[in-house]
């Protein structure tokens, strides 16, 4: 029990106020999502609106997949100056469009997801539609679109996480100890003093490693 407290709350505490930034970060991004769908859905035709049929299927795509998009890219790119310069703090250590890029793929991986869960919410047909006589649309507080949305985010904010913090900034911090996770900062200076030991010492007397051809 107690290698299992060490383990998660001391070797990864690290982790755990990474996650508590992305969390904050990311309670401020669902605040911009929602008032940026509220704006658009105000803004344009009425959400449940059909634009155009999808190919081999009986759907169709609807205004909410437009307005749920729109919201995301602005969420997504708040949330990714946010974690950037806060929460990993890589901001110094990388070009802008070097990190977004990535931060952009995963965030459109989970929209695709979250707009499959958002039309089974939406779709009166699925089993887990939200249900139009509590959330009746008559109000802000009752409209089906924006509290499928939030299930949405819900869902989809923990996928994005652990894929960001192991892919989108991850090269940064591996190469900067002082970004890493303090349970592998140890293994990082060791690399970075083993190589740096080599170069000194010169060709001859360099040491095989992982990394090195087979001979």
């Amino acid at each position: 029990m107690r290698r299992l407290h060490e383990f998660l709350f001391v070797r990864h505490r690290h982790n755990w106020l990474l996650l508590l930034r992305f969390a904050v970060v990311g309670a401020s991004g669902v605040l911009v999502n929602l008032l940026t769908l509220v704006v658009v859905k105000k803004l344009g035709p009425g959400f449940n609106q059909a634009i155009v049929p999808v190919p081999g299927t009986d759907f169709n795509v609807r205004w909410y997949h437009v307005y749920s998009t729109i919201a995301f890219l602005v969420a997504n790119l708040w949330n990714f100056q946010l974690n950037r310069t806060w929460t990993f703090r890589t901001s110094k250590h990388a070009r802008w469009w070097h990190e977004y890029w990535p931060f952009l793929a995963v965030g459109l991986l989970g929209q695709v997801v979250g707009l499959v869960l958002l039309t089974l919410l939406m779709h009166l047909d699925s089993p887990i539609h939200l249900s139009p006589t509590v959330l009746d649309d008559s109000t802000g507080f009752r409209t089906r679109l924006y509290w499928a949305q939030l299930i949405v985010i819900a869902v989809v904010t923990p996928v994005s996480f652990v894929l960001n913090k192991v892919w989108t900034f991850a090269a940064v911090r591996t190469h900067h100890p002082d970004l890493a996770d303090p349970s592998h900062v140890e293994a990082v200076l060791t690399e970075d003093d083993g190589a740096a030991a080599g170069a000194a010492a010169g060709p001859t007397s360099a040491v095989p490693g992982r990394h090195d051809p087979l001979v």
